[in-house]
């Protein structure tokens, strides 16, 4: 099942194990410690096949490993999922967590996670009972999507300036696509800099609410990628930008925080071809990594942190100038970025 994934992949470890109180598959996927111990995020959720879920933990831990690098952070990259047959609820899905925790400890530091789809501050809070590598716990670093909404905000700005010459959000015009932690914080900072917002989610109240906060008015769901801004931001799912979806999109920059934006590799070059300026999704993202290890691992205060997040606005910039001058796509640039980092490491 799992064999011709595992011969074709480019990390260093997988670690595999069937829980079968649960009927829960649990996959640790370490790409690279080539910088430090592996870092990445938990998700539960329910595949079509287990086989989906083990390789959703590689492609996830192969772009940790780019997160990581190309913020010049202290780790490698890493994922872990738990491909359960139907989410559990209650005292069920508080054992899988424990018994989880008791995988992840046993790699002795090897990986460290925090949370992700369906993973969040409670169910951190439950692995660490079992295992001291969480970041994301109750009163310690917290969500991190405040630090990933920041840091999307200034990703924001630096495209912009690249796009338009001026920084300046006030009259620009963005669509939030995807509303939760993330794009309701990023709604709100994005109104507060005099932005036009445009918000969008599958969860129709949940838009409404947020569009009441913010000041900002609501798209319908279905027809967000078509709707004309200045920025279309994806935080929802990924895989939205597509040979299908590109030639749809009436905007010049593309810059949020949803994980895997582009369908497949190429879309980055259907959408330099296209005149959009595309911010990849793991260095734009990359604000709530930096919040958690800074605050949990790395002794920063607020101040180092901002100055941080503020970094990614200016990684952009060097990308941007990078891809410009080589006639590249941002994309590419990044991975160059990534590469050269890792190899002086390695």
């Amino acid at each position: 099942m799992f064999e011709e994934l595992l011969q074709n992949w480019d990390g260093e470890q997988a670690v595999i194990r069937f829980d079968r109180e649960s009927g829960a598959w649990m996959f640790v996927c370490i790409h690279s410690t080539a910088l430090g111990p592996a870092g990445g995020g938990t998700r539960m959720r329910v595949y079509p096949e287990p086989s989906d879920g083990l390789a959703d933990a590689m492609r996830l831990s192969a772009a940790m490993t780019r997160k990581m690098a190309v913020v010049d952070a202290p780790r490698g990259g890493g994922k872990a999922v738990l491909a359960v047959p139907e989410l559990p609820a209650g005292e069920a899905r508080r054992r899988l967590l424990l018994r989880y925790g008791d995988l992840v400890a046993s790699l002795g530091g090897l990986f460290h996670t925090a949370g992700d789809m369906n993973v969040g501050t409670a169910e951190l809070d439950v692995v660490a009972e079992r295992c001291e590598f969480v970041y994301g716990t109750s009163g310690r670093g917290g969500d991190s999507g405040r630090g990933t909404a920041r840091g999307v905000l200034h990703g924001i700005r630096a495209s912009v300036e690249h796009a338009f010459g001026s920084p300046t959000l006030a009259g620009r015009t963005v669509l939030v696509q995807g509303v939760g932690s993330v794009g309701a914080d990023l709604a709100a900072g994005l109104a507060a800099e005099g932005a036009r917002v445009l918000v969008a989610d599958v969860d129709a109240e949940l838009a409404g609410r947020v569009a009441g906060t913010a000041g900002a008015a609501v798209v319908a769901a279905d027809a967000a990628v078509g709707s004309e801004c200045d920025v279309y931001a994806p935080c929802a799912v990924g895989g939205t930008l597509s040979a299908e979806s590109i030639p749809r999109l009436r905007c010049r920059i593309v810059a949020g925080s949803a994980n895997n934006q582009l369908a497949e590799p190429e879309d980055a070059e259907r959408l330099r071809e296209a005149g959009i300026l595309y911010a990849p999704d793991y260095v734009v993202n990359a604000g709530g990594v930096l919040q958690l290890l800074g605050i949990e691992g790395l002794g920063w205060d607020e101040a180092e942190l901002e100055r941080r997040l503020a970094g990614i606005g200016d990684t952009l910039r060097t990308l941007y100038r990078e891809a410009d001058e080589a006639g590249i796509t941002p994309e590419a640039a990044a991975e160059r970025l990534a590469r050269r980092r890792i190899s002086r490491a390695a």
